[in-house]
């Protein structure tokens, strides 16, 4: 989305790409046509998501008036329907944002995110200020909205539970690197990475009788101060003297799993 504060951050090297285009190198004036047209995001909080002084049904005719040639009556009125889409009814688009629930403004939020059928959703950790009962519902409309819109999605969440009900394709992270990635049964009926394998030891199981669950060791390292070779190496129960030594490479275990971990370096 190109919308990292600056300061104190800034892109110092690679690519983004969308639909071929390195969109690092485009203008603002040409982000600005592709943010809410090829590409919206869903932002983690929907409390502070929203302008508090602006209509919530304004607010979705702002994005479908930025990116489409219609009147502000016709924009208003689009933004009504999106309004029902996401289970809102229409006239409460003249409300505004301190009138809905946490689970309503994520659905106003939703509907910003959706109003110009974009190419690509990003949802950064859409549920994480919702309660459980919230969550479940804000969830299934996205499931449903993506398949209607026909819009890619990636989901970015620490809740492995959202990933096996929404996503295809997992890539799981750690200190700022994909680790390993793959398809999603794949992923999580055959974890390679010992971070990835930890991350499934540390969730309780229903069908296991476990007094205790097994978490990872230590704490996650500073991101600018990054151990040596590894990074997960100080916390890994697998790790070998040139773990701290050597930075691994990626490695295709097969053709739709990658893992990076010096245990797969001689495949």
């Amino acid at each position: 989305m190109r919308l990292v504060p600056n300061p104190p951050g800034k892109i110092i090297s690679g690519e983004i790409r969308l639909g071929g285009e390195d969109i690092v190198k485009k203008s603002e004036a040409d982000m600005r046509k592709i943010r809410g047209q090829k590409i919206s995001m869903i932002f983690q909080d929907p409390m502070t998501s929203l302008n508090p002084v602006i209509p919530v049904g304004d607010q979705i005719a702002e994005v479908i008036l930025l990116h489409e040639k219609l009147t502000a009556a016709q924009a208003l009125k689009k933004a009504e329907g999106m309004l029902m889409k996401v289970g809102i009814q229409p006239e409460r688009a003249k409300e505004y944002p301190h009138q809905f629930s946490g689970g309503m403004r994520q659905r106003v939020v939703i509907a910003i995110a959706l109003a110009c059928n974009p190419e690509l959703l990003i949802a950064d950790e859409p549920t994480t200020a919702l309660d459980v009962t919230i969550q479940a519902q804000v969830m299934l409309l996205m499931k449903n909205l993506k398949n209607e819109f026909n819009t890619s999605m990636i989901m970015i969440t620490h809740d492995l539970g959202i990933v096996a009900e929404i996503c295809d394709k997992v890539a799981i992270m750690y200190a700022g690197n994909i680790v390993e990635y793959a398809e999603k049964r794949e992923l999580f009926k055959n974890p390679k990475h010992p971070y990835t394998i930890g991350l499934f030891n540390s969730l309780p199981d229903i069908k296991k009788d476990a007094e205790n669950l097994k978490p990872i060791k230590g704490l996650m390292p500073d991101p600018m101060d990054l151990p040596a070779g590894c990074p997960f190496h100080p916390r890994c129960d697998m790790a070998k003297p040139e773990c701290s030594r050597s930075t691994p490479q990626n490695v295709a275990i097969s053709g739709n799993h990658d893992v990076r971990c010096l245990l797969f370096n001689g495949r």
